[in-house]
């Protein structure tokens, strides 16, 4: 079953595309002095971006992997889709939190308790969404490949062992060797080839 494998393959695919996406944008706007600073998932949620580069690998590995390791790379897929889903959650829980780094960077200050003083206001942008749905449909791709894998193409062989065990007793691994021996595996009346 070809079209499973490859619409999960592009799934899994399309769900890291969007995290990079989600990961590049603004998650948050934060009021400070009177202004509104833009901060971006790149500091709020630094780990979406290592969530998709893993999500990219899987892809690779799945296309190659066979039946056993399909099921242990499906339950990896799950469990990046689910990790996140947490850290968006987490970040949209705990946005003060998320966002202190740049709260740090632009005031000198340290210190979660000062760091919300400083904050006249903070509101979520749809990025943050965005990464929990994305997020939840990786984690139900990787359940599809582990409940669907076992019905999935075998990988091609690139490097068959045929040649070599029709070549086993002659074939042109022998007479390459005999050439090289000085003799002729063409010549019938040659006393050092060995007819059968």
């Amino acid at each position: 079953m070809t079209r499973p494998k490859s619409l999960l393959l592009t799934v899994i695919a399309l769900a890291g595309a969007a995290l990079l996406l989600a990961w590049s944008q603004d998650w948050f706007l934060v009021r400070l002095a009177g202004a509104e600073h833009p901060v971006g998932g790149d500091v709020a949620a630094g780990a979406v971006a290592a969530l998709a580069l893993t999500a990219f690998a899987l892809v690779a590995a799945l296309a190659l992997a066979g039946p056993v390791f399909r099921v242990v790379l499906g339950a990896l897929t799950a469990l990046v889709g689910g990790t996140a889903v947490l850290v968006a959650l987490f970040v949209l829980a705990e946005p003060i939190v998320a966002v202190a780094p740049y709260l740090s960077e632009q005031s000198g200050i340290s210190g979660l308790d000062s760091l919300t003083e400083l904050v006249e206001g903070i509101a979520a942008t749809a990025w943050p969404w965005v990464s929990v749905g994305v997020g939840a449909i990786l984690a139900l791709a990787g359940v599809a490949v582990i409940v669907t894998s076992a019905r999935w193409p075998s990988s091609g062989r690139r490097f068959s062992r045929e040649p070599f065990e029709a070549a086993e007793g002659g074939g042109a691994i022998d007479e390459w060797d005999a050439l090289s021996h000085g003799d002729d595996p063409t010549d019938p009346h040659d006393p050092r080839r060995d007819d059968h």
